[in-house]
């Protein structure tokens, strides 16, 4: 057989053989190699064969069994490893990703998909695959190994398939399923860890601040925002990430922890993506959701403390000393007023704070302690602030120490009643018909300390009376003559009068 380069194949005990090979080959296995003397009797006898065996010859076989199999055998299926986790298996009509080593029954390989370095992408149950293979493929778990062995008439049959898998072959398949899905599946979604408290759920419109592992389904790493130290941040349900995430992150609290496993049709399709996503892979996605906001969203104000008896509260433009703690909603501290010897001071709605905490700070009392949650958008927006990352939603715990009350936008004083009629001579403390900077000093700390007007909330009003002096003192020469000194309301309305 070996002249003629092709094995022989035959059934045995039916008398198609000459009878001492008939005998000879019962009990042999696979690659077991015998040596038969077969008398006359049990050959060609007293006729032989005409040219090539004597009669009455005794006859020397070398024989090596390469394959057996019977009409009534089936498919030969053994797990090799399973995983632990299986949330489906393969049914017909599904799609699989599978890597093999294909080898005849003696062991002679005639095909791998490892060689190709790709896997064997293809539909179970819909005739794209020899009979024994769609049928060996059914019941696995991504994940799983077996060892598929397919009788000739569930594989090539009498024809074999080219030169590689002779006529009547046995097929031996080590199969490592990677991955599979169904066009019908959609997204499927494994919720890891769900915060306590979630008092609202992302929808379409939010904008998600999440990090990930990206893997395919054997584990293999594709992508990380860990890697980079930086959140991914997009809005959801809009078409910016591919389907199945903008699915995926529907309905997910801050804080949650969130697997979301998607279907090729869903991701990048038949293509894949760059070198690491290969064309039809499943991909999966272990989502921590960092924080989520709606650009409509308004300021949240929680009053944890209010003081009994509140009559006074803080307005724009007054005075006020704070302390805070400010975090991201997922914990992480970013600054507090505590590492400093002092409360933070600020006056309120002179743009010297975010927007948010600007407004989380109003119509509170001396005492009162607040959770203010600020969005980005009445924070520091998408680009963030040294310490603080773009887009992100901050946390504020904040305890008022103090207040005072302050003066409308432009002004250093305001009188609490009606300024005197006789203004300037009341304020030439001397009568010499000018008014020094330290006579108008003198003048307004009398009528602070009387209760008849206040100063713009400052840590400095020595600085606070400079600035007004130098204000009316017009022409520079360090003092105020009559013709010099205005009240700002008078200003205002020559200036609304110019106008018009």
């Amino acid at each position: 057989s070996y002249d003629r380069g092709a094995t022989v194949a035959g059934v045995v005990g039916v008398g198609r053989l000459i009878t001492g090979m008939d005998r000879g080959l019962q009990g042999m296995c696979v690659n077991e190699r015998r040596h038969l003397i077969v008398p006359p009797h049990l050959g060609y006898g007293s006729i032989g064969v005409a040219g090539l065996i004597p009669p009455d010859a005794t006859l020397y076989f070398d024989v090596v069994m390469l394959d057996i199999w019977n009409k009534n055998d089936k498919l030969q299926i053994t797990t090799l490893s399973k995983p632990e986790r299986c949330n489906r298996t393969v049914e017909n009509s599904d799609f699989v990703r599978y890597h093999y080593n294909g080898t005849l029954l003696d062991g002679t390989p005639f095909d791998s998909s490892y060689s190709k370095g790709s896997t064997y992408d293809t539909y179970v149950g819909t005739g794209w695959l020899i009979k024994g293979m769609d049928q060996g493929l059914l019941g696995m778990c991504a994940g799983e190994k077996r060892s598929i062995i397919i009788p000739p008439f569930l594989a090539y049959g009498e024809k074999g398939y080219g030169t590689v898998i002779p006529p009547q072959a046995s097929l031996v398949f080590s199969v490592l399923l990677v991955d599979f899905h169904n066009p019908k599946d959609g997204v499927f979604l494994e919720h890891l860890e769900v915060p306590e408290s979630c008092k609202r759920r992302a929808v379409t419109g939010d904008f998600v601040r999440y990090h990930y592992n990206g893997t395919l389904v054997d584990g293999t790493l594709f992508d990380s925002s860990y890697s980079r130290n930086q959140t991914y941040n997009t809005y959801i349900g809009k078409g910016y990430i591919i389907p199945g995430m903008d699915q995926g992150l529907q309905g997910v609290c801050v804080g949650e922890h969130r697997r979301v496993v998607i279907p090729p049709h869903l991701a990048y399709g038949e293509n894949g993506a760059g070198d690491k996503i290969p064309g039809s892979a499943v991909l999966i996605f272990d989502v921590h959701v960092i924080d989520f906001h709606n650009p409509e969203d308004p300021v949240e104000i929680e009053t944890v403390f209010r003081p009994e008896g509140c009559n006074v509260t803080t307005r724009n433009r007054d005075f006020v000393r704070y302390h805070y703690n400010c975090s991201l909603l997922d914990g992480t501290r970013l600054f507090s007023s505590h590492d400093y010897e002092k409360p933070q001071e600020v006056t309120l709605g002179a743009n010297k704070v975010i927007e948010g905490l600007n407004s989380g700070l109003l119509d509170m009392c001396a005492g009162e302690r607040r959770v203010v949650i600020v969005p980005p958008h009445l924070g520091h927006g998408e680009s963030g602030a040294r310490g603080v990352p773009g887009s992100a939603v901050l946390r504020f715990e904040v305890e008022l120490i103090s207040m005072e009350e302050g003066v409308p936008e432009g002004y250093l004083f305001i009188w609490h009643g009606e300024p005197p009629a006789s203004l300037y001579e009341q304020m030439d403390l001397n009568k010499d018909g000018g008014i020094p900077a330290d006579e108008f000093s003198t003048f307004i700390k009398t009528q602070v300390a009387e209760g008849k007007g206040r100063l713009m909330p400052s840590s400095d009003p020595e600085k606070v009376i400079a600035d007004m002096f130098r204000n009316q003192d017009r022409n520079q020469d360090g003092k105020i003559t009559p013709d010099e000194l205005k009240l700002k309301s008078d200003e205002d309305q020559e200036k609304i009068h110019e106008e018009l």
